[in-house]
């Protein structure tokens, strides 16, 4: 009751008298509402059959029709303009890379030179399948809005989207097929792209120098030169520049350390010599902090070395032979 009074502002008899109402009453209400609107129905029926028979009728209405139409809309603020008319706006690029929803993949490259990636991040030795013959040469960790470079041993570097490389369970695809790598030319080095990060590019004949990053970018499937090779050389270093000094170990099995500030940076070109070699060529090159010591990997174990007075020098020396417990193949990791 109270809530009746308060809907529809009800005097306290309404209410009651409604309260009080038998159910046949509310169905006489109801009876009610149907015939008026059968003879709304029935009336607007006779006025659309008039239309039809009357052509006269349908175009005096149609005229009544649009008199009101302009008379509401003629002028006023229904009648203004909700548009306006100007040149047209400026076109608006979306950047495709954009669209690449952000996922963890990571990239692998066989011996063979088959690329793939598989979701999420793995870790070493992580167990993987490859076709008869073929074996795990590079696992990178990355995102699929990354910009992957790939260092060949023709002196190259070649740019894959990482959101590109094939996905599955298969062996992924030759990466001759998605960039121009010559036949006799291998991968060297995989990492992800980063802005402001520098990197120590060098022949087998031990001449290099440091790249820039934003340098290392190619627009196009033949890749950007950026190391200067001779007659039969190949490119066998790309490493991240991190620290104060460079440490070069030769074929010959020759270690010597230098300061990286004797290492010109360039954007493409021969570079210097950073080690001089009697038999052999450059094996493994490394940037570190000389405060920190030199490091390498020694099965699963890292040995520092720290006291490195016997291996400094200048660049383009011999070296001399590494500390006891460096590894026999000539590489720091």
């Amino acid at each position: 009751k109270p809530a009746l009074i308060t809907t529809f502002t009800l005097t306290e008899v309404q209410a009651e008298a409604i309260l009080n109402m038998r159910l046949r009453s509310l169905r006489r209400l109801e009876e009610m509402e149907i015939r008026k609107e059968h003879k709304s129905l029935s009336r607007e029926r006779k006025n659309l059959q008039d239309l039809l028979k009357d052509e006269a009728l349908r175009w005096s209405t149609i005229e009544g029709e649009i008199a009101r139409t302009q008379e509401k809309f003629g002028a006023g603020a229904l009648g203004a303009r909700r548009t306006t008319i100007a040149n047209a706006p400026a076109a608006i690029e979306v950047n495709p890379d954009a669209l690449i929803e952000r996922e963890a993949i990571t990239a692998i490259l066989s011996d063979k030179g088959w690329l793939r990636a598989v979701r999420g991040h793995l870790a070493e030795g992580a167990e993987l399948k490859f076709k008869d013959g073929d074996g795990l040469r590079m696992l990178l960790p990355c995102e699929t809005t990354d910009k992957l470079c790939l260092f060949a041993s023709n002196g190259r570097v070649y740019t894959l989207k990482a959101a590109d490389l094939p996905r599955g369970r298969g062996d992924g695809q030759a990466v001759r097929v998605m960039v121009d790598l010559p036949g006799e030319d291998e991968i060297e080095a995989m990492f992800v792209w980063r802005e402001g990060v520098k990197y120590l590019l060098a022949g087998a004949s031990g001449r290099g120098f440091v790249a820039k990053s934003e340098d290392m970018l190619a627009a196009t499937r033949t890749g950007k030169q950026l190391l200067n090779l001779r007659e039969g050389e190949r490119a066998v270093i790309c490493a991240p520049v991190e620290g104060d000094h460079v440490a070069c170990i030769g074929d010959n099995r020759k270690l010597l350390i230098f300061p990286l500030e004797q290492v010109p940076e360039l954007a493409r070109g021969v570079g210097v010599q950073l080690q001089r070699f009697k038999d052999g060529g450059l094996a493994d090159v490394k940037t570190f902090t000389l405060a920190e010591g030199l490091s390498w990997q020694l099965g699963d174990r890292t040995r520092t070395e720290t006291d490195l007075r016997y291996w400094l020098g200048e660049r383009a020396q011999a070296g001399k032979t590494p500390p006891n417990g460096f590894p026999k193949s000539n590489r720091f990791g």
